[in-house]
């Protein structure tokens, strides 16, 4: 049973649930789940295939059905206002579940506003805080430092299936789901920007450089990658910054949801785990809990340093440096410790043996730290 489950279920009693995350994430099999258990019967419409299409827009479904589920629904134009009306007349006597390989909450398609009628839950990949029966953490560590975390591959392990399955993956995303949903016809180039992100990883993104290696202006850049974003391809985590308008104009930094789809050596592959596994943490905490959270970096003009800052309510919650093989504590990490006085400072390092501590900072391994998350 996937980590979102049990929340989904509470929250179907009071309103709508939306689920959204990357295309083959799991999100269907989570919501077919529900239509398995005794608490259940309905039906399961894919805005993809054309019968469940036209019997969806028909309203084609029993009246003793309790629970309705949407898929793909947001690629069409007025899905906003239909799921609206749908809401509205069944609430009674339906349970709603939408789920989307876009970002339902912020989907700009539509016209009335869904405020107030659904919760949104974000599922992502596998991961070190969700690992299957059967698998070791060891051996949970390996899989996603080779083929990734999404549910296919990571469950069956088999690198070169996983190679294939990840190509077809970002075809289907490019070619599918952004021409679906958003106004781009270059995507060729658009495919370009993938792979020169990929490359990129865990460094500073300066959109004029790379409009320069794809030729295209800064702008397009700029819009292609939040339409990544959109797609759950990729996020992007940027500087922190107590004066916001500085931040903004920094360089983000970009991570792959898709562990896999990394170009670069173990240390980069290393650091992109880290950032799904917090990006992880962090959705599940605002999606459950309300609070509002930011995953950051944090750099000066010195180039002084450390990989992720965690904000909870522009608070700053944590400090994390993130170290392949080095068990040299940072210092960097040591000055912003020093300097900023977070509760918590944490070093990562993939191949320590035995954690320890230095002041206040804890050097630890990645299996100690999210496995007992």
């Amino acid at each position: 049973m996937r980590y979102i489950y049990k929340y989904v279920e509470q929250d179907l009693k009071k309103k709508m649930v939306f689920i959204g995350g990357s295309r083959q994430v799991g999100k269907t099999t989570l919501a077919k789940t529900f239509l398995e258990t005794a608490d259940h019967s309905g039906r399961y419409f894919n805005w993809d295939y054309s019968r469940d299409r036209r019997d969806l827009l028909d309203e084609k479904w029993h009246s003793e059905d309790t629970l309705l589920i949407f898929d793909e629904l947001h690629k069409y134009r007025d899905w906003k206002n239909w799921i609206k009306g749908i809401y509205d007349t069944f609430q009674d006597s339906k349970q709603i579940i939408v789920t989307g390989s876009a970002r339902l909450d912020v989907y700009r398609r539509g016209g009335d506003s869904l405020l107030g009628r659904y919760h949104y839950w974000r599922l992502h990949p596998f991961g070190l805080d969700e690992i299957p029966n059967k698998m070791t953490p060891k051996q949970a560590f390996e899989r996603l430092m080779t083929v990734g975390g999404f549910p296919e591959p990571f469950l069956d392990g088999d690198e070169r299936a996983a190679r294939r399955w990840r190509r077809e993956r970002i075809d289907r995303v490019l070619k599918e789901d952004v021409r679906d949903l958003e106004a781009i016809r270059q995507i060729s180039l658009l495919d370009l920007l993938v792979h020169q992100l990929r490359r990129r990883v865990g460094g500073l993104i300066v959109t004029s450089n790379l409009a320069g290696e794809i030729q295209v202006a800064p702008n397009t850049v700029s819009n292609w990658i939040e339409v990544l974003e959109r797609m759950y391809l990729l996020f992007t985590v940027r500087p922190y910054s107590t004066n916001l308008p500085r931040a903004i104009k920094k360089p983000p930094k970009i991570y792959f949801y898709d562990n896999g789809d990394v170009a670069g050596n173990e240390g980069v592959v290393f650091e992109n785990l880290v950032a799904t596994q917090l990006i992880k943490k962090i959705h599940l905490l605002e999606d459950r809990d309300g609070y509002r959270y930011d995953l950051r970096y944090i750099r000066d003009k010195e180039g002084r340093e450390v990989d992720f800052v965690i904000v909870k309510e522009g608070i700053i919650e944590e400090l994390i440096e993130v170290k392949y093989g080095d068990e040299k504590v940072s210092r960097h990490l040591q000055y912003y410790a020093e300097k900023l006085n977070p509760p918590k400072v944490t070093q990562l390092v993939a191949t320590l043996q035995h954690p320890f501590s230095s002041g206040r900072i804890n050097i630890t391994d990645p299996l100690s730290y999210f496995c007992s998350k």
